[in-house]
């Protein structure tokens, strides 16, 4: 509002300032030809006079761009403060050194570091480390010690305030860091994936890999065999962040990635957390052999992932405490001693360490199959979430022939699928916008009503003053012809003061417009930002599924379209207003001075017109382009930056830059070809001006001649309506904005009237007085939107009541994070029925049941804000005190770690939790999902991130809290499950068996199959 406010005071007071212009060039003008009669006469003021109009108007056409400028300023002043900001660390520099060969000795001396935007907590307190090359280490350590720091420190993500970190005797300070980053393959415990395909995704390790290699490093990586039976197998598209995956399904794709890069050095921050056992031995044997020949860092809390390691490394505190083998450590009965016995391992017990390892049951691509329909591949819990391989030795104990016949079946109707499928992207019409009357976008603006009428009132006086201007340029040129020289002065002088009337008016009606506008604008704008976020926050999941409805995407739109739609408004309605009053005015004065020339200048406007048609046509259909273009940089820009570390981490910088400039291609092209139409445009419409002015001039000689009028009638004839045709052609200069203003409001109608399936904001449906938390799924079917030839749930029932718990295990994409989606309400069954005490979901009111039910999720999200507001967050429906967000982060096992920060609570966790460590983040979600006080907790891996020490704390918290409680858990570890009231083994997206622990083990099925599984691992 301000700057809105600012630039049109300062075109008010240039208005100003060219009317006393004229005011002044007039009054002195008839002084000199008073004065110096033989030197000036009405012949040379007007040269001099006109000089001065027409570089006046030619500042005047360039004064609505000047916000644009200021606007432009604005926007490059924080550009550029990021372009020239310094980089201590930047990786697009090509200075450092590259050895010839790198052999991966490692070292650590004496590091001290804290993160930049907690400089008083010191993380790193004088750290030492040597890792010998070829040798494989492994950091061990509560959760936040110091280990992922570690590695990000050995990346150059953050250099250290003390000490100093060599490779091969090299700081690595001195190396050059792109080199140094691609001879080094990360697998963090949160994989990353980036919205392309499986294939593009693998190719992030290594540019120039070929298909071969992509097909082996998934083999290496236990992936390839699920990746084979999805219907695009290596083209199909992971979605944003890998969403339309599972959680194995991306650890195991980007283990491909890491392998893919054959790097000498190989860091593994958890890197097979989010596998299930069967897996995770295949893939340890795979990293293993990795691990031949390169020096390795392992982050890990399963004892079968580290216990082979060349040394230990124990952390404490930011310091090294230990280190050794894992015989050693068990001896020293330190830090290292500590987490084994915690996790239940005996130092010297092998049966105790095989019975008590922690257990995951999630088997995922190697499970024993039972059921005959096995192969169908199609038991997904995401859209494309993997699907079964099988087990051939167990399978071989079975009757296989028909069940061969069904795969080979199964296969031919992929086949089919995937024809049928490109033969619909190829049919595929683009979605088109909606047409919007221009009285909707109005009406948008009724609560500023009585700013608009003000303002267009006065635009209606602004554009009274040209005519005005006119009148009296022709009044004052006929004045010189006046002989009496007293008489003359008086003429000119009072003229000469209405021109500086009308700068006065133009002044006072510019600053009453801009209030206006300004405040009748803004404010609309505040309103749709609104509006366009809250509808956003209003779809149901499967709408952020789809593709066209990328983050990206959507960000951009809320940032552009609803800033734009005020130009199709208040100003605009200005605008005409303006334009209106002023050809009305121009014209009507025209006709009463002369109306034989003004029939010949109105004869030409339609020329004018067609020209200036044309090239608002042209821009309103470029704006569409222009937006579709922009939207995917947006998407990539934003990809990019919320991914930076594995972006960093991978050396793409280059190939996202380049993939971005090759987003900004179609738009400049675009630009390209219309810049031509526009010119030409430009140029019609320009030099029509001469054209008239040519025939105005020889038609008024001629009517002179014949005394039809006189020259101060050709005058005011002349100038009236070429100053109205200046005023207007200024008007038209917004016209483009006009263009991209319908299509921004075309966009954000889209959005605020569809009417998701699941409304959020709905208030609809029933609350119940008391909810017990009895919970069923009956006879559930189910597909995701993106995906719907892929069943994910074929019939799946089952039901816990009041204070149970239930464990749901099976296979990565068996459908088990589903089944909780559903009893949220993210998604809706195909067929079958939710309940909640009896009651089906959908005739409940969906906050309020949402409300009822505190979910932990695997990769736990946090806000940028304090931890007490991410705490707070948990139960929106009241004020939650300080105490109970306190109490919660103790029964979460993090309030000493918060209360040891320099901020405690009112410490900010950075996008995403980026401050936090894994562990951190995990238990400040359990406490906001406590602080709730849920009737239904719903965990899924609720512990995956937790270090074994703080498992267990937390594990005896939960196991607190699920007292009284409904409780459904998913998780890998049998410490989690094994009390559980119901186990239920899911497959293929039904429930083949359920029962308590002992009572699963004595059918001696697929359960006890798994249990007997991880024994022997």
């Amino acid at each position: 509002m301000k700057k809105s406010i600012t630039t049109n005071t300062s075109l008010g007071v240039s208005q100003f300032l060219i009317f006393g212009c004229y005011a002044l060039g007039f009054w002195y003008g008839t002084k000199l030809t008073i004065d110096e009669r033989d030197t000036y006469d009405i012949g040379t003021v007007l040269i001099v006079f006109f000089s001065v109009v027409i570089g006046a108007f030619s500042i005047g056409q360039a004064s609505p761009n000047l916000k644009h400028v200021a606007s432009a300023r604005g926007a490059a002043y924080e550009v550029f403060k990021i372009i020239r900001k310094p980089r201590p660390i930047d990786s697009s520099s090509s200075d450092g050194f590259k050895p010839d060969k790198l052999q991966g000795e490692i070292e650590f001396k004496n590091i001290h570091f804290s993160y930049p935007s907690r400089p008083d907590t010191q993380i790193l307190k004088g750290l030492n480390l040597k890792i010998q090359p070829g040798k494989t280490i492994a950091l061990v350590g509560s959760s936040g010690c110091g280990k992922s720091t570690t590695i990000q420190l050995l990346q150059r993500f953050y250099d250290p305030a003390e000490g100093q970190i060599t490779i091969d005797g090299h700081d690595i300070r001195t190396l050059n860091i792109k080199w140094m980053r691609e001879n080094i393959g990360i697998v963090s415990q949160e994989p990353v994936l980036f919205a392309t395909t499986i294939a593009g995704n693998i190719r992030y390790g290594r540019q120039d890999i070929t298909d071969a290699e992509i097909e082996q490093a998934a083999k290496e990586a236990n992936a390839y065999d699920f990746i084979s039976k999805l219907p695009d197998r290596f083209n199909t598209m992971v979605g944003e962040r890998g969403a339309q995956l599972s959680g194995g399904q991306k650890q195991r794709i980007a283990i491909a990635r890491a392998l893919a890069r054959n790097p000498k050095i190989l860091l593994l921050d958890e890197a097979t957390s989010a596998l299930d056992t069967q897996s995770e031995s295949i893939v340890q044997a795979a990293l293993d052999k990795a691990r031949s020949g390169r020096t390795t860092i392992v982050i890990a809390h399963r004892l079968s992932t580290i216990r082979t390691a060349d040394v230990i490394a124990g952390f404490e505190n930011g310091l090294l405490v230990e280190q050794g083998t894992h015989d050693e450590l068990m001896a020293q009965r330190g830090v290292y001693y500590a987490l084994v016995t915690q996790q239940g391992y005996g130092r010297n017990d092998q049966e105790d360490e095989t019975e008590e390892e922690e257990t995951d049951f999630e088997t995922d691509d190697d499970d024993v199959n039972f059921e005959k329909h096995d192969l169908e591949a199609n038991d997904v819990e995401n859209p494309i979430a993997g699907t079964e391989m099988v087990n051939w030795r167990s399978f071989r104990r079975m009757s296989n022939k028909r069940n061969i016949n069904r795969a080979s079946t199964k296969r031919c109707s992929e086949k089919n699928k995937r024809k049928k499928r490109k033969k619909a992207k190829k049919d595929k019409v683009e979605e088109k916008l909606p047409d919007v009357p221009y009285s909707r976008i109005l009406a948008l603006n009724k609560p500023e009503f009585c700013y608009i009428v003000v303002g267009v009132i006065t635009a209606a006086i602004r554009g009274g003053v040209s005519p005005a201007f006119a009148v009296l340029f022709g009044k004052i040129i006929g004045a010189f012809g006046e002989q009496d020289t007293v008489k003359r002065s008086q003429n000119t002088m009072m003229y000469s003061l209405l021109f500086l009337l009308l700068g006065v008016i133009s002044l006072i009606t510019y600053i009453i417009e801009g209030f206006m506008f300004a405040k009748s604008g803004e404010a609309l704008t505040m309103r749709l930002r609104s509006l366009s976020f809250k509808a956003l926050l209003q779809q149901e999941i499967g709408w952020f599924d789809d593709h066209r409805n990328g983050i990206g995407v959507l960000l951009t739109r809320l940032a552009t379209d609803a800033s734009q739609v005020k130009g199709a408004t208040g100003s605009r309605l200005g605008l005409l207003t303006m334009t209106i009053v002023t050809l009305v005015t121009s014209i009507v004065i025209a006709f009463v001075y002369s109306w034989q020339l003004t029939l010949l200048i109105l004869a030409s406007i339609p020329f004018i017109a067609a020209a200036e048609a044309i090239s608002l046509k042209s821009m309103t259909g470029h704006a569409a382009k222009d937006q579709k273009a922009l939207e995917e940089a947006g998407r990539i820009s934003t990809e990019a930056v919320e991914n930076i570390r594995t972006v960093v981490a991978l050396t793409s910088e280059d190939r996202f830059f380049e993939t971005y400039k090759i987003s900004l291609e179609a738009p400049y092209r675009d630009s390209l070809k219309k810049a031509p139409i526009k010119g030409l445009t430009y140029g019609i419409a320009q030099s029509s001006n001469f054209f008239i002015n040519a025939a105005v001039f020889r038609f008024g000689a001629w009517l002179i001649a014949h005394c039809f009028i006189n020259f101060e009638q050709l005058y005011i004839t002349f100038t009236v309506v070429i100053f109205a045709a200046m005023t207007v052609g200024q008007a038209n200069s917004l016209a483009p904005d006009f263009g991209k203003s319908k299509v921004s409001a075309q966009r954000i109608f889209l959005l605020l009237d569809r009417k998701p399936p699941i409304d959020s904001y709905s208030e609809e449906g029933e609350k119940l007085e008391k909810f017990e938390g009895n919970i069923e799924l009956r006879d559930i079917h189910f597909v995701y939107p993106t995906r719907a030839e892929v069943q994910v749930l074929q019939g799946l029932s089952i039901k816990v009541s009041k204070g149970q718990t239930l464990a749901l295990v099976g296979s990565s994409g068996c459908g088990k994070s589903t089944s909780i989606q559903l009893l949220e309400r993210f998604y809706d069954p195909g067929s079958g029925q939710v309940f909640a005490d009896g009651v089906d979901t959908k005739s409940l009111h969906i906050q309020w049941l949402r409300s009822r039910l505190g979910l932990v999720q695997q990769e736990p999200i946090l806000f940028d804000c304090s931890i007490a507001e991410n705490i707070q967050y948990g139960d929106n429906s009241r004020v939650v005190s300080q105490e109970e967000v306190e109490e919660a982060a103790k029964a979460a096992n993090i309030h000493n770690f918060i209360y040891n920060l320099p901020e405690k609570y009112n410490t900010r966790v950075g996008d995403k939790g980026a401050q936090l460590s894994g562990g951190q983040k995990q238990r400040i979600a359990i406490a906001r999902a406590l602080v709730r006080k849920p009737a239904v907790l719903l965990l899924d891996e609720a512990t995956s991130a937790l270090d074994t020490e703080s498992e267990k704390i937390v594990q005896q918290a939960l196991d607190h809290a699920r007292k009284g409680r409904t409780c459904i858990v998913i998780a890998h570890r049998l410490s989690t499950i094994q009390n559980s009231d119901i186990i239920a083994v899911i497959r293929n997206g039904k429930v083949m068996e359920q029962g308590t622990h002992s009572q699963l083990l004595g059918l001696k099925g697929f359960y006890y199959e798994l249990v007997n599984a991880q024994v022997a691992h």
